[in-house]
């Protein structure tokens, strides 16, 4: 295969590899009636003016299965934190005791199941079409190599190749998918 067609497929591969990533960063946002650290990830603080993510100002920890413990490493930082996750509108109200902040993961009911499987299945989509778009662009770039010594029976490897490269990677996309589903709708 021509050394031209290989780089475009390995910077498909790469960029594919990129899109499965964001698609599981945001699947753990996506909360299952469990406390995780990463329900948090994406919050920002109004630190001294600037936005800057909760894991820098604070630690976050999980003592049991429905609890985080958000605990400022410096106490100004309380109510900017306490205001900083009221407005990230996680579906938790934080109770400030002055010294850490408590968040009580709720239990989830059955319809608030459905709709968070629902959320699932969109973020899904949302990663098989970011990786369509991926093949898309491989394959006009692959086509416009046509003038640079690439033969059309080359050209046709390579879209065959990049097809199979895309078919992995929505296998991927839906697997995590299914465990996030499987994940959300566990009692």
């Amino acid at each position: 295969m021509n050394d031209l067609i290989k780089k475009q497929l390995q910077d498909a591969q790469s960029t594919m590899d990129k899109a499965i990533l964001h698609c599981e960063s945001e699947l753990t946002k996506i909360r299952a009636g469990k406390a995780s650290v990463g329900m948090l990830d994406g919050i920002m603080v109004d630190y001294y003016g600037n936005p800057t993510q909760l894991s820098q100002v604070a630690n976050v920890n999980t003592p049991d299965a429905r609890t985080l413990i958000v605990q400022p490493w410096e106490k100004s930082m309380l109510i900017p934190i306490e205001r900083a996750i009221m407005e990230a509108n996680i579906g938790i109200n934080p109770q400030n005791d002055g010294i850490i902040i408590r968040l009580v993961v709720p239990p989830l009911t059955e319809e608030r199941r459905r709709d968070l499987v629902k959320k699932v299945k969109e973020e899904a989509e949302r990663g098989r079409i970011t990786i369509r778009n991926i093949r898309k662009d491989a394959n006009e770039k692959i086509k416009k190599l046509k003038g640079e010594s690439v033969s059309d029976d080359e050209i046709k490897t390579g879209e065959a190749e990049v097809q199979k490269i895309t078919d992995a990677y929505i296998v991927k996309v839906d697997k995590h998918a299914e465990a996030k589903e499987k994940d959300v709708m566990t009692i």
